[in-house]
């Protein structure tokens, strides 16, 4: 999905400095998302259900999983002004291979496949836009994806301490230790061994 929550949520991204929306687009895109609260622990997304909407994290914090041979892996955690988009748009029908969990009580923003073409019909813009944003974050996540094959699982530990430390204060230590690609007994070694 080439989400406007991609290209909203974003805080990070230097298009939307150069957006200068209207008044007009900022009303259309506010009244376009819904708001909704989860508690902690819910599961608002499984594998099998159909991915037809994007995510804005306005608080809270979110895992994203794949169950393989019954275990759970972790491979991200999106944090406040995240967003998480979930399908590609060319795809309405497009079944999850993940589950979305929320690890604190989160609110989210929602916008949804068929209120982004209303958007993109109103506002011709935002396509090319959202595009331009979401291939932005499609190079940075295979830029993390590479990184994370050609690193040890201390490196990985390290990396995270240095660019995503928060998580290591809001997200159990056996999340993170699925999202490093060990066991939560090697974890604490790697830890043990940083801080030595």
């Amino acid at each position: 999905m080439d989400s406007i929550t991609t290209l909203t949520g974003n805080k990070d991204n230097d298009i939307i400095q150069r957006l200068n929306l209207s008044k007009e687009e900022i009303d259309f895109i506010n009244n376009l998302q819904s708001k909704v609260f989860y508690k902690k622990g819910t599961c608002f997304l499984s594998e099998g259900q159909v991915a037809d909407r994007s995510y804005y994290v306005e608080k809270g914090c979110v895992r994203k999983y794949y169950i393989k041979d019954g275990e759970e892996k972790t491979t991200d955690f999106y944090l406040e002004d995240d967003s998480i988009t979930t399908t590609p748009s060319s795809d309405k029908n497009l079944k999850s291979k993940y589950f979305l969990e929320c690890l604190e009580d989160t609110n989210l923003k929602i916008v949804t496949t068929q209120q982004e073409e209303t958007l993109y019909k109103r506002f011709p813009r935002f396509q090319s836009l959202c595009r331009i944003s979401a291939e932005k974050k499609l190079e940075e996540y295979q830029e993390l994806f590479s990184k994370f094959i050609l690193s040890s699982p201390e490196e990985r530990y390290l990396d995270l301490l240095n660019n995503r430390p928060e998580l290591l204060h809001r997200v159990p230590q056996y999340h993170l230790a699925s999202f490093l690609g060990v066991k939560p007994e090697s974890l604490s070694r790697i830890k043990k061994r940083v801080m030595d």
